[in-house]
């Protein structure tokens, strides 16, 4: 693990369009903000009929259930799937899955048939390769999952979904869902979605909040680091990137960025 390398593709090192940066006074505001950025993805989404939509864990899950149910236009025709998943009981606190079915699934009619969920029964290895396949079969005639749009987070080691630095999984260029086994945060056998899979999305947002995030933003959107930290390898390939910060996790910017004031 420590000592492997990825190809460099810091900031500056792309051709990818730059990142658009917008600062919030507090997540309220921050949550409302991305409520509005899921309406429009969804209204611009295709194929036609369908609003693909990856979602990360944690602190997402209250903001959005907080600000989502009234922005969602036709939830009806929404595909949900889960960026990263930790393989525990669906009903354990720990879970992704659960945590939506608690907070935001019981607001908003997403057709049950329509969330992509893990077997989290299988071992690791057959969980991940079983997603794989639901995936496959929820974006049929796509070679590889195409989304709409992608929800992140971002760890103050600058992991995302779970991608962590120096991981092998960072390697992955074949599988669209990798299993790890031994992730350094617990629990250590979770799923995720891989690089190529967040870099095929039409639209990415990083959303992150907090003074304990700083440091890490301004190495992942200024550092154009040798071996860049797994948040600053998401760059879509015709996609666009947002990210959608409170002021403290932006305190250290020194690049341009939109700042947004009090509704």
């Amino acid at each position: 693990m420590p000592g492997s390398s990825v190809p460099r593709r810091g900031p500056a090192a792309s051709s990818a369009s730059p990142p658009q940066v917008s600062v919030f006074p507090s997540p309220q505001e921050l949550g409302s903000a991305l409520a509005q950025l899921v309406a429009q993805r969804e209204a611009q989404s295709g194929p036609p009929g369908r609003f693909s939509l990856g979602l990360s864990g944690g602190s997402l899950v209250r903001i959005l259930s907080q600000e989502l149910p009234a922005a969602a236009a036709a939830p009806a025709r929404w595909l949900v799937a889960f960026v990263d998943e930790r393989r525990v009981p669906l009903e354990d606190p720990e879970s992704n899955y659960g945590a939506y079915k608690t907070y935001l699934f019981s607001k908003i009619a997403i057709p049950e048939d329509q969330i992509v969920v893990i077997n989290p029964s299988l071992p690791v290895e057959e969980a991940a390769a079983d997603y794989a396949v639901k995936l496959k079969e929820a974006f049929q005639g796509e070679d590889m999952p195409v989304f709409d749009l992608l929800i992140l987070g971002v760890g103050p080691d600058g992991h995302t979904c779970s991608l962590f630095p120096d991981h092998p999984v960072l390697q992955e260029r074949e599988k669209i869902v990798a299993a790890v086994s031994d992730s350094p945060k617990p629990p250590p056998e979770r799923i995720t979605l891989t690089l190529p899979v967040l870099n095929a999305a039409r639209s990415v947002v990083f959303v992150a909040t907090g003074d304990s995030k700083a440091a890490v933003i301004k190495r992942i959107l200024e550092g154009n680091e040798e071996n860049p930290l797994p948040a600053a390898l998401v760059q879509p390939h015709t996609g666009k990137v947002y990210w959608f910060l409170d002021e403290p996790a932006a305190k250290e910017l020194t690049i341009p960025f939109e700042k947004h004031s009090i509704l």
